[in-house]
């Protein structure tokens, strides 16, 4: 760079400028490398890679640490208290879990008391231990009697096979529930299920599990079909959407990014999360999704989603975790022992959700209230804090990027408290997605469009299942048993996973 003696004053700004713009950066990504494990993010505290050796160690150093969620609840609190050394509670086991007595008796030498008496049972101890039985593989063979009358030449009758859910399989029901369970709800990939079969003596190529998983996928498409009418009745939706890597896609190159987009919503009572494939990040993708959906839109700022907005019936909601975020981006960025601007406005925001943990149990009506009385104050000084400061800062720093997201994004970051049903944050998207992401770490990427079709759909019937309750495999295992014999809207209605008892399922 060349100063000269009338840009003098203005390249030493820039320069100062750039200067500490990237003193900001380098300590932010100091602070993510080498931070402790307690402020790690949730995608790093996850990641098998890092912690596949000494998890055991880790897990033990976190007995010892506070939880994310009350780290950051301690972060958020407006008073610092002392913390209190809790110690750990052993959760009894679940009650439904079958049980097995085994009874302990006194030997036959001491069941006689020195006085040459019978002792007599007065009580009992009782104590609990879980145990776990291995999987256990077997064949069960259909035979079908057949028939024929001797008295005359009549043809031969056999007794009907039971439809199957994949017609000349070796897969029955209980082998499809668990390779589903096992690589969308524990993330193994499909060799690793091919070796745990393989040392039961069991040979099935990965190709054919595959194979198994697409067709399970389309099987239960009519599931999936009402679970997305049950999405959109809903008058408040999430949306968010993360990478995929796709091998084998027509006409683009390996390496290409696709996506997998989540939507989160329905009923409280009957949640819903639906995952789609595609390989574009475009608007036309959110379009599709949303079509003939009214009511409010959770999102991050990613313009991809400008498009809906424009659409009658839908109005645009801003995440506030989003935004708080790039203050503590901000905060972690200045000067050491000093209160700054990003405390200020972290401070009102911390507020803001200190409200929303008052309310957790609160009704529609009486949340809006709360809000209106209690959150509208607090909204009010935050924008007359950000006119002042934007004015103030250079748009390059961290404060700075934090501040013009905060006012870009300000009219729809202050629409949820027009509802009491509205949310102030898309975490439940973001914690929807989690899943995939996570598993995403063990088994990379897909191999085709169909297989990422199938994922999409196998992802979204179990965390919609875990979301209602359900434990994955006893769900899948009732739905595939029964689903061949569906044939009604109302048969494929009492599938549905808020429609469906655990106690039946199991």
């Amino acid at each position: 760079m060349k100063f000269g003696a009338d840009n003098l004053p203005d390249d030493l700004v820039l320069l100062k400028a750039l200067i500490l713009q990237l003193q900001e950066e380098n300590a932010l990504l100091r602070h993510k490398l080498f931070s402790p494990k307690s402020e790690r993010s949730p995608e790093d505290a996850d990641s098998p890679q890092l912690a596949m050796f000494n998890e055991a160690e880790e897990l033990i150093d976190a007995a010892d640490a506070p939880s994310e969620a009350e780290a950051e609840a301690e972060a958020e609190a407006e008073e610092v208290v002392a913390p209190v050394k809790r110690r750990g509670k052993r959760k009894p086991l679940p009650a439904n879990l079958p049980r097995v007595d085994v009874i302990h008796e006194l030997p036959e030498h001491e069941l006689t008391c020195a006085c040459g008496a019978c002792k007599q049972v007065i009580g009992e101890e009782t104590s609990e231990q879980l145990e776990i039985i291995p999987m256990q593989v077997r064949v069960i063979r259909h035979v079908r009697k057949t028939y024929a009358c001797k008295a005359c030449e009549r043809a031969p009758v056999t007794a009907d096979k039971p439809a199957q859910l994949i017609e000349k399989s070796l897969a029955s029901p209980s082998v499809l529930a668990m390779l589903l369970t096992t690589k969308y709800a524990d993330g193994i990939p499909l060799y690793r299920f091919e070796k745990m079969l393989s040392r039961h003596g069991v040979e099935i190529p990965r190709q054919t599990l595959a194979r198994w998983v697409i067709q399970c996928g389309e099987q239960l498409q009519p599931l999936l079909n009402l679970m997305r009418d049950k999405l959109l009745d809903y008058p408040v939706l999430h949306c968010d959407e993360t990478r995929l890597q796709v091998l084998h896609e027509p006409g683009r190159d390996p390496t290409a990014h696709s996506w997998m987009w989540v939507q989160s919503g329905g009923p409280p009572d009957k949640p819903v999360i639906l995952f789609d494939y595609s390989t574009s990040r475009a608007q036309e993708v959110p379009l599709r999704l949303l079509d003939g959906y009214r009511g409010y839109l959770m999102t991050d700022d990613y313009a991809g989603y400008n498009a809906v907005s424009t659409q009658e019936g839908i109005e645009r909601l801003a995440c506030w975790a989003h935004a708080r975020r790039k203050f503590v981006e901000a905060q972690k960025v200045q000067p050491k022992g000093k209160t700054g601007r990003a405390d200020m406005a972290l401070n009102l925001i911390n507020k803001l959700y200190g409200i929303e943990r008052d309310l957790k149990a609160a009704s529609d009506s009486e949340r809006l209230t709360a809000r209106q009385q209690r959150s509208q104050p607090l909204l009010d000084q935050l924008k007359t804090w950000l006119d002042k400061t934007q004015q103030q800062v250079a748009g390059q720093t961290a404060l700075g990027k934090a501040v013009n997201y905060l006012a870009s994004n300000w009219s729809k970051l202050v629409r949820y408290v027009e509802g009491g049903h509205l949310p102030i944050d898309n975490n439940r998207a973001e914690n929807a997605i989690r899943p995939f992401v996570i598993g995403r770490k063990n088994w990379l990427f897909s191999d085709t469009p169909k297989g990422a079709a199938a994922s999409a759909q196998i992802y979204s019937l179990i965390e919609t299942a875990k979301a209602n309750g359900q434990e994955p495999y006893a769900w899948l295992r009732h739905i595939l048993d029964r689903l061949p014999t569906a044939s009604s809207v109302e048969d494929y209605e009492a599938l549905l996973p808020w429609n469906c008892s655990p106690a039946s399922a199991s």
